[in-house]
């Protein structure tokens, strides 16, 4: 079954995409834990993380810290807290989620939501910093 990461991927479903190249993609989580939550993908589907080859895996993290050093120079945050959990969508995926606390990357809290405005603003203030 085609995931919703692999709909984004093919330009099927529309996403605030934050950076990209041949093998990945970054966009804004729509169900974020906090303004400026980013999701790294590779853009081939695989389901669990630690089933990519080890050349794809420690790709997809140059990638996502090419992405969080962005987003750490443009959010106002202690850090750029990570996660991999791997339950809400059949295809691996890094969370990066500006932190101030470890409470503000339990995922069972509410998600947020915000504004198309405010996730273009994030998005483009994100795109510019990478």
């Amino acid at each position: 079954m085609v995931s919703i990461f692999s709909k984004i991927v093919s330009g099927d479903i529309p996403a605030y995409k934050i950076a990209e190249d041949e093998d990945h993609l970054a966009f804004l989580d729509i169900f974020p834990l906090a303004k400026g939550h980013v999701l790294v993908i590779p853009k081939k589907e695989m389901d669990y993380i630690f089933a990519l080859a080890n050349d794809e895996y420690v790709a997809l993290w140059q990638f996502a810290q090419k992405v969080a050093k962005g987003m750490d120079a443009v959010i106002n945050c202690e850090r750029i807290g990570v996660a991999v959990i791997g339950l809400e969508v059949p295809h691996a995926h890094i969370h990066l989620v500006p932190i101030n606390g470890v409470a503000d990357i339990n995922f069972e809290r509410p998600k947020l939501k915000f504004s198309e405005a405010e996730m273009k603003s994030v998005s483009d203030l994100i795109k510019s910093a990478i």
